[in-house]
Parts: structure tokens; C-alpha cells; sequence
């Protein structure tokens, strides 16, 4: 189900009422533009993925929104099919997020705290490492490209290049290459799989 709101103040009186899962936003609006909508919504610890949209096609713009808050931007005029791929893509993410813990055998990955742990040893990754082994994790045996793991996880307005990809994992194997739970695989020509060795 979709609600239509016709300004920033509109859509926050609709989240009051109904439960929302993605907000699709443009910049100009009477009352409260897209930007401060952004802004109200992060400060108040909203953390629904957000996409923004706009004739604004400029860098600093673009800039402009992310430091809002959006977690995407799309420029006008909108390729509908682009659209829906994003979409889907933000509401992947945002599930991914929820799902707060995962348990693998003895070792637990934290979202919130961006931890793994097991037994005595815990590790603290940096953000989008953590991310990149729960994604994975997650899907234990599924194959995933690069160009959905950079899109999942670094963004569509990233300007990091698929290689980025492969030093992370290449950095999480040398991590837990002594964990008997799980490694981490390369399918040659395909992408990259998490396989639980005990399965």
C-alpha cells in the first residue's frame, strides 16, 4: 500500500497513523522540503531508508541530500524501471538492518554494535566490512556479484570501484580464516559465496 502526502508536514501526520517500510521524497515541497523532511526524520531516529528525488542535478545538491540523510537520489526525469530497481535495493538494505543479530555456530555477528564474537575474541569491523560479511552471512551458500554487493552495501552513488569489493573481502578472510563456522568463497567468473563449513 502507497500513501500520497502533499508536503513534509502531510507525511509526517501519515507516519503517525500508518506504518511505513520506504519514503519516496522530493526536494521541493511547500512547508517542509525534502531536506528538512530528511533532517526531522534522522534527528528523531527514524532510520527507514529514504529516497530522494529532484530536478537538482548538480554534485553539491546531491551533496546536500546525503548529508540530510538520504540513503539514495535520483535525478528527474526518472526512469521508473531505474526506480523500482532502487527501491527494491534500498528495502533489501533496510531488511538486512533489522535483522539485528546473527548466529553462525559459536560466533555472533551484532549489528548495532558492528561486532563478532567468539567465545573470548571479538572483533569491531569498520562499517561497510561488518555489512559485507552480514549480507553474506545471511545468504549462506547464495552467490552474490560485485555489482550487487557494491550496490547493497557501498551504494549506487558510490564512486569506489567493484575492486573495492574484493579487498574487503580479501580483508575479512585474513580475519576469520582461523573461524571453523564459515569461509568465505570466491566463485570464479560469478562473485563471492559464504559457506558454513560445518554444514
Amino acid at each position: 500500500t502507497s500513501f500520497a502526502a502533499v508536503d513534509g508536514e502531510d507525511a509526517l501526520q501519515i507516519m503517525d497513523k500508518q506504518q511505513i517500510d520506504l519514503i519516496i521524497l522530493d526536494i521541493m515541497m511547500p512547508k517542509m522540503d525534502g531536506y528538512e523532511l530528511t533532517k526531522h526524520l534522522r534527528s528523531s531516529d527514524q532510520k527507514l531508508p529514504i529516497l530522494m528525488v529532484s530536478a537538482k542535478q548538480l554534485p553539491e545538491d546531491k551533496h546536500r541530500g546525503f548529508l540530510a540523510g538520504t540513503d539514495d537520489y535520483m535525478t528527474k526525469p526518472l526512469d521508473i524501471k531505474e526506480m523500482v530497481w532502487r527501491v527494491k535495493a534500498l528495502l533489501r538494505r533496510a531488511q538486512i538492518a533489522n535483522e539485528h543479530r546473527l548466529t553462525i555456530g559459536e560466533v555472533v555477528l551484532d549489528y548495532d554494535t558492528l561486532t563478532v564474537t567468539r567465545g573470548d575474541e571479538s572483533h569491531v569491523l569498520p562499517k561497510k566490512e561488518f555489512y559485507l560479511l552480514f549480507k553474506l552471512l545471511s545468504y549462506p551458500n547464495q552467490i552474490f556479484t560485485r555489482l550487487q554487493l557494491m550496490d547493497e552495501i557501498w551504494g549506487m552513488e558510490s564512486e569506489s570501484s567493484d575492486t573495492t569489493v574484493n579487498v574487503h573481502i580479501n580483508r575479512l578472510r585474513r580475519r576469520f580464516e582461523h573461524f571453523p563456522e564459515f569461509e568465505l568463497v570466491t566463485v570464479r567468473g560469478l562473485g563471492y559465496k559464504a559457506v558454513k563449513k560445518n554444514d
